[in-house]
């Protein structure tokens, strides 16, 4: 937009095809279908991005182009494909709620503001909720393994570069994956140069190697110790039949679902303590942070008796039976919405009756296709083509299967 925000420009390629669009059509909606839908119109604008060319438009007339091209966008591939990136909160909570709280609404994915960063890395505080709290660049002197992704090293950290490789000198493997050969992948053993847009497939094959090879086909304990104590991994989660009677995740069981009336029961949440079989709430809540300071931690303790738990990961071991779930699916076969997945269950008697529940761990290993001998859409091996094993990922990436595993 121009200074201070008076007026903003669109390019000018697309501002020339709306305005023709929206004389020939009334309706935004269809005017943007028109351009949307045809091949050499959407090669014309997309084509000159890069290239300045911008011209002045008005808040109301690009207010509605966007709003016409998210409601396209959602009526034909679906809302879920709607992405969107608000204004860092520390700028303005305001600003960076509306545009959030929209794309919410919408049934979107809002994208974090961490992610506009230069290469800070916005796995970190997602699923850590930290802000990047990490150790310096001297710890990777620690590193037996070491994977740029996201992040060109010598370029965009260039005083620290020299720890990454340095480090190699005692033997530490580099792995650089990145689509162009940037400087990192000079520093590195293996160069994994997957297709432009497509880490996300090459990351699901890697966690489906990840869960099969090191939580089901055998245990490593400090994995294992890890997610049980640090990842929402234990906690219980509402499996619920729909109207068709089809099964789908729902939401975390709370105190409320149990009849407890007390402050914040809708953030309190249970796991499965594996020393007794009961079902507990565990200290570190969200509902903690706005209530009891003393239990906001993430003591392993019984959030209302003090008592030592241990949090169990699955309801394999007590499930009442297994049904198959439908999972949303990202991937580009538009054809396939849905992904049927097989889970363990376990019968929980609620103040409204009894409810199916699972894990976040059985969920995420359904949802990965691991094959645990109870039917749905599981990989039997890593040859298999089915959503998220090295063989599926291959198609999207461009990277051979023996690679990933």
């Amino acid at each position: 937009y121009s200074p201070h925000r008076k007026y903003p420009y669109m390019r000018g390629e697309l501002a020339a095809l709306w305005r023709e669009a929206r004389a020939a059509h009334p309706n935004a909606y269809e005017a943007w279908k028109s351009i949307a839908s045809d091949p050499a119109k959407k090669k014309q604008y997309k084509q000159a991005r890069g290239m300045g060319g911008f011209v002045r438009s008005n808040w109301q007339e690009v207010s509605e182009l966007i709003a016409a091209s998210v409601l396209y966008t959602a009526y034909t591939y679906g809302s879920d494909r709607i992405f969107g990136f608000s204004v860092i909160p520390a700028m303005s909570m305001l600003s960076y709620a509306a545009g959030i709280r929209f794309v919410q609404l919408m049934g979107g994915v809002g994208l974090s503001f961490y992610d506009w960063y230069a290469d800070l890395p916005p796995a970190s505080p997602q699923l850590w909720g930290e802000q990047t709290d990490v150790p310096e660049s001297s710890d990777w002197y620690n590193a037996g393994y070491l994977i740029t992704w996201g992040s060109n090293v010598p370029l965009t950290r260039t005083p620290d570069a020299h720890f990454m490789s340095e480090v190699r000198y005692k033997g530490t493997k580099v792995v650089s994956i990145a689509p162009d050969y940037a400087e990192s992948s000079m520093f590195a053993d293996t160069w994994i140069s997957l297709k432009v847009g497509s880490d996300s497939a090459l990351a699901m094959a890697m966690g489906h190697v990840i869960l099969k090879e090191y939580y089901v086909d055998k245990t490593v304990p400090f994995f294992l110790e890890y997610t049980r104590k640090y990842t929402d991994f234990p906690f219980l989660v509402r499996v619920e039949k729909r109207a068709d009677g089809t099964y789908i995740p729902g939401r975390m069981l709370s105190s409320r679902d149990m009849g407890r009336d007390e402050k914040h029961a809708d953030f309190r949440y249970y796991v499965v303590d594996d020393k007794t079989g009961e079902i507990v709430i565990p200290n570190g809540t969200l509902a903690e942070r706005w209530s009891d300071q003393e239990k906001w931690n993430i003591r392993e303790e019984n959030r209302d008796t003090g008592a030592e738990i241990c949090p169990r990961l699955s309801v394999w071991d007590d499930k009442t039976g297994t049904v198959e779930v439908e999972l949303p699916y990202f991937g580009n076969d538009r054809e396939k919405r849905t992904l049927t997945r097989a889970l363990p269950v376990r019968s929980i008697q609620t103040a409204d009756g009894e409810v199916l529940v699972t894990t976040v761990y059985d969920l995420t290993l359904a949802n990965y296709a691991i094959d645990r001998g109870i039917g749905g859409e599981s990989a039997g091996s890593y040859e298999d083509d089915t959503p998220y094993t090295p063989a599926w990922q291959e198609k999207y990436t461009g990277i051979a299967p023996e690679l990933v595993i």
